[in-house]
């Protein structure tokens, strides 16, 4: 019988050169998981703005350098399933934190607090609202003692409040953001208005409860100014709801700071009622957003004095009570 050789087996080399592959790829990994320096214990404020995806979040960390891959932290944050529950807001962060401390405290819990304050509040509605929050020294009768005078000028906004913030300086926040967003970027357009800055922000505010403006972008806020300016220029009373509902209060029954009117309502003895008063009340009703003055100093032209919004909250003007009334029947009857 012929010889016969024994053929050279490549398969054990080559599994040893594979299990050599994925240990090492492994302790790489591991070391990638690792603190970028244990001995730092300086720490850095890390800002995560709202719905920041998580792979910006893992590049901007490493750009800081808190992390050494930014792989090693997306793997981390999808094996623990942590994708929605990255927290928005302010974080201390150190270099000597590894990415599974640094996961477990930015799903943990934040510094900060993100309070939106919608436009159309009153301060004791701003007031309420800061209370129920997590911000261990506010206090809701000092807010309100603070901002006595200074209704229509607490800008309503989305601020990130440390949950450590002062009473007065929740107010400066307020103020120093109407100053930016109303007396910088409107400056030129307030200098040029028939009204001062008080009668602005007081029509504006009346506006603002009375017109609609949607996420749709549906806004007859223009419209609703134009026919207020109407009825200040004839001396007719404004005859706004509103004013109404902001001198009856917050409703027990209705548990809302602006309770339907009754026709009763417009007897009551206030210097807000704008039925039995001519001209603007003495001073805004509630806080008017950034639409809501600019519709005041760009009211639309119309010749109408009479408006009602129908059932879906469009608005339908008329320039006589007569073609008010038939309105009313119309898409309110």
């Amino acid at each position: 019988m012929p010889n016969s050789k024994k053929k050279p087996s490549f398969f054990i080399p080559l599994l040893l050169i594979f299990l050599i592959a994925i240990v090492s790829g492994l302790v790489i990994f591991i070391s990638l998981l690792q603190a970028v320096d244990s001995s730092d214990q300086s720490t850095v404020t890390f800002l995560i703005p709202r719905n920041q995806s998580t792979q910006r979040i893992a590049e901007r960390l490493k750009e800081e350098g808190l992390i050494r891959s930014v792989l090693a932290f997306r793997c981390v944050v999808y094996q623990k399933g942590l994708q929605s529950k990255i927290q928005a807001g302010s974080f201390k962060l150190s270099p000597s934190l590894s990415i599974n401390e640094l996961t477990q405290i930015l799903s943990r819990g934040t510094d900060d607090l993100w309070i939106t304050l919608p436009e159309g509040w009153r301060r004791e509605e701003i007031a309420a609202s800061l209370a129920k929050q997590e911000l261990v020294n506010f206090d809701e009768q000092e807010f309100l003692t603070l901002t006595n005078g200074l209704e229509g000028q607490l800008f309503p906004d989305t601020h990130l409040l440390p949950k450590s913030i002062t009473t007065q300086s929740i107010v400066n926040i307020l103020l120093d953001t109407f100053e930016k967003k109303v007396l910088l970027n409107l400056g030129d357009d307030l200098a040029k208005s028939k009204l001062d800055l008080k009668q602005i922000l007081t029509l504006a505010s009346l506006v603002q409860r009375e017109g609609v403006l949607d996420d749709e972008g549906y806004n007859d806020m223009p419209l609703v100014a134009a026919v207020l300016f109407n009825r200040l220029e004839i001396g007719m009373p404004l005859q706004v709801d509103a004013s109404l509902q902001y001198i009856k209060g917050y409703s027990v029954t209705e548990q809302t700071w602006w309770a339907n009117p009754t026709p009763a309502d417009r007897k009551l003895d206030s210097v807000f009622n704008t039925y039995q008063n001519l001209g603007l009340p003495p001073s805004p009703i509630c806080s008017p957003s950034q639409k809501a003055i600019e519709a005041v100093l760009h009211p639309q032209t119309t010749s109408a004095l009479y408006y009602i919004h129908d059932l879906s909250n469009k608005i339908h003007t008329a320039e006589t009570i007569e073609g008010h009334n038939a309105n009313v029947n119309q898409y309110l009857r």
